[in-house]
């Protein structure tokens, strides 16, 4: 298998479960400001032209969340478990990608991904309105961990990885997670993993 990334938001959740499946796959790095991601051959396989894809022979499989639960059930791994929590996870995948993940992404897009590559200052608008958005939507995930260790059943899976994926920089994209700290001890949770903690391959030169 091949896993195509970049050292990006979509693409850690991916690398990070490959990583804790042990998945024998061949990690190639896209350099996304020189437009690898818009060549020809890159087209082919993903017509997006983002990031992350994953290749297992004739099977092409794009969008992060997809390609987590591929990796989890291609394993036979409870990260993706065969049973009735299906329904569960499908729900906090969709409910991180239209809620919490949209508004935690602006803010990395707005205090990280601005400054590395020069584009402009923070909008201050759009920076409050994704903290009191982020702010709503904490909530909704502190209340649901109040009592449990994991968002599905007793044991991490995908939706772990998939919804905890902005938190690695919080501080830095000022998401105010302290105000959560129910929200805060369940990434340190996920922290302990060692891919969690540094999903990305270490690329020569």
């Amino acid at each position: 298998m091949q896993l195509y990334y970049s050292d990006i938001l979509s693409a850690r959740k991916a690398c990070a479960v490959a990583g804790y499946l042990h998945s024998p796959v061949e990690f190639k790095y896209l350099d996304l400001t020189k437009g690898d991601q818009q060549k020809p051959a890159y087209l082919a396989l993903n017509p997006n032209g983002k990031v992350p894809t994953l290749v297992d022979g004739a099977h092409v499989v794009w969008e992060a969340d997809a390609v987590i639960c591929y990796l989890a059930k291609r394993a036979g791994s409870d990260l993706w478990p065969d049973d009735a929590r299906e329904i569960d996870l499908i729900q906090w995948l969709s409910w991180n990608a239209q809620h919490f993940y949209r508004h935690g992404g602006a803010l990395f897009f707005e205090n990280i991904v601005k400054k590395r590559f020069g584009i402009g200052a923070p909008d201050p608008a759009v920076v409050e309105s994704a903290r009191n958005e982020f702010r709503r939507y904490a909530a909704v995930l502190s209340k649901h961990l109040e009592k449990r260790t994991w968002l599905v059943g007793d044991d991490v899976t995908v939706a772990d990885f998939s919804v905890g994926i902005t938190l690695p920089y919080a501080a830095d994209a000022k998401m105010p997670v302290e105000e959560f700290p129910v929200v805060q001890r369940w990434h340190d949770q996920l922290n302990e993993f060692d891919a969690w903690r540094e999903p990305f391959p270490r690329r020569n030169g």
